[in-house]
């Protein structure tokens, strides 16, 4: 998630990656190998002599923004005790922007009290049991936030 991370924030080359995570070469590159392999960033050569490689977002990386920003909303709401780090703002009018999941067909955003997880057509058997054991632990969780004044 951290390279995900730093790929939307601007790093393309191997030693960005490295400098601004701190990680052992050996590891980021089997992280890196993974993303490619993956499909969620394409390995591009820049430089021929010396060959030099970047990795770019593809359309299936790209994808993961929504995932970014759900974990940015939740850091910031939960972990920012000085306030957000990071923010994300709305070009034009440079209002910030609290993104919600919301479902496509209603917009209506997300919740346990509202929604389900569910084991789909390809759910191997050991999804399923571990869906149906989940249905209760989330609805007990959901409980038992309303009732603290939670969301």
């Amino acid at each position: 998630m951290l390279l995900m991370r730093e790929a939307f924030y601007g790093a393309r080359r191997f030693d960005d990656f490295q400098k601004n995570l701190d990680i052992a070469p050996n590891m980021l590159t089997r992280r890196l190998t993974a993303l490619v392999e993956e499909g969620l960033l394409e390995r591009q050569q820049y430089s021929e002599k010396p060959p030099r490689y970047e990795y770019v977002l593809t359309p299936c990386g790209r994808d993961f923004l929504p995932v970014l920003l759900a974990m940015l909303a939740w850091g910031n709401k939960h972990l920012g005790r000085d306030g957000p780090s990071v923010e994300l703002r709305d070009k034009e009018t440079g209002k910030v922007v609290d993104p919600v999941l919301v479902d496509a067909g209603t917009g209506e955003p997300l919740s346990f009290r509202r929604h389900a997880l569910v084991a789909g057509p390809a759910a191997a058997d050991g999804m399923r049991r571990r869906l149906a054991s989940a249905a209760g632990f989330l609805s007990g969780a959901e409980e038992a936030a309303q009732a603290g004044g939670g969301s």
